[in-house]
């Protein structure tokens, strides 16, 4: 269980569908892919943004980053934020961090903060945002 949320934080559940589409490599080798995103749930958005990979997935040593930019609804309200993404695998585990980046909300989901997880169960994506969002206007 996690820990208490801090006044004014809230939480947001759901799933996502993802669709990954290659792109010509990037300097050095480095993967390179299109994210495109559908959420469902508590967040009602769709997205876009790149992803770039390295290592070597196949022996579970490999790495990520991506940014996104999330368009939707979430707690009534309209908007949109980016999301950056950090995640490593390797003989350690699996490790991942999904942050909102300050200062990327837009209408009224200006002002959001917070971080995202996410799980993957056979084929389907499920994700947990904890975030704060100003009261609003």
């Amino acid at each position: 269980m996690m820990g208490a949320m801090p006044a004014g934080a809230a939480e947001a559940t759901g799933q996502f569908n993802v669709q990954l589409t290659p792109l010509p490599a990037a300097p050095g080798g480095i993967g390179q892919y299109r994210l495109d995103k559908q959420f469902s749930g508590d967040l009602v958005a769709s997205s876009g943004g790149l992803m770039l990979s390295g290592g070597d997935p196949a022996k579970g040593a490999a790495g990520y980053v991506a940014m996104e930019l999330v368009t939707g609804r979430l707690a009534g309200r309209s908007g949109g934020f980016a999301l950056q993404h950090s995640g490593t695998m390797s003989g350690d585990g699996q490790h991942l961090q999904i942050v909102i980046v300050p200062g990327s909300g837009t209408g009224a989901l200006a002002s959001i903060s917070g971080t995202m997880t996410i799980r993957i169960s056979g084929k389907d994506h499920f994700y947990t945002m904890r975030y704060e969002l100003p009261a609003a206007p």
